[in-house]
């Protein structure tokens, strides 16, 4: 229904505070949701990071911040090691891959954001808070 709240929790969840008011009241950087609503008409979906098993952002990394976690098996960022060559953003074919945070003053950072299956949490906050259970992490074998 395009309601965005995966995007709102998703914000909150990557924020240093972990307060919706501070987030969007600017009182700290804002962070980049890691997840996109797409919009037309009366058509919406969420769009996120599908950690590709072939993943072309592992690929093109010069530094290797891009890296695969071993143990879950997601496509993560070293920030790091980023440099902000926006090589991963390039060649995304999902285009799920932008510039990161803002700063204090609002200036954008050179360093990625992408969405991390929101590492410690037993399931990703868009996935549980989506109100119409819209959103699901799903292993494909």
């Amino acid at each position: 229904m395009g309601c965005r709240l995966c995007e709102v929790h998703c914000l909150v969840q990557h924020s240093k505070s972990k307060d919706i008011i501070k987030v969007y009241k600017g009182k700290e950087p804002k962070p980049v949701p890691r997840v996109i609503v797409e919009e037309k008409g009366y058509l919406s979906f969420a769009l996120q990071c599908r950690h590709c098993e072939e993943a072309p952002c592992l690929e093109a990394c010069p530094t290797g911040a891009m890296y695969r976690d071993k143990k879950t098996g997601a496509v993560l960022c070293d920030e790091e090691k980023c440099v902000g060559c926006w090589m991963c953003i390039m060649v995304c074919p999902f285009g799920v891959i932008a510039r990161g945070q803002e700063t204090a003053d609002r200036e954008q950072t050179k360093i990625v954001s992408k969405c991390d299956l929101c590492i410690g949490e037993e399931t990703p906050v868009c996935v549980k808070n989506c109100p119409n259970e819209a959103i699901v992490c799903e292993e494909i074998e």
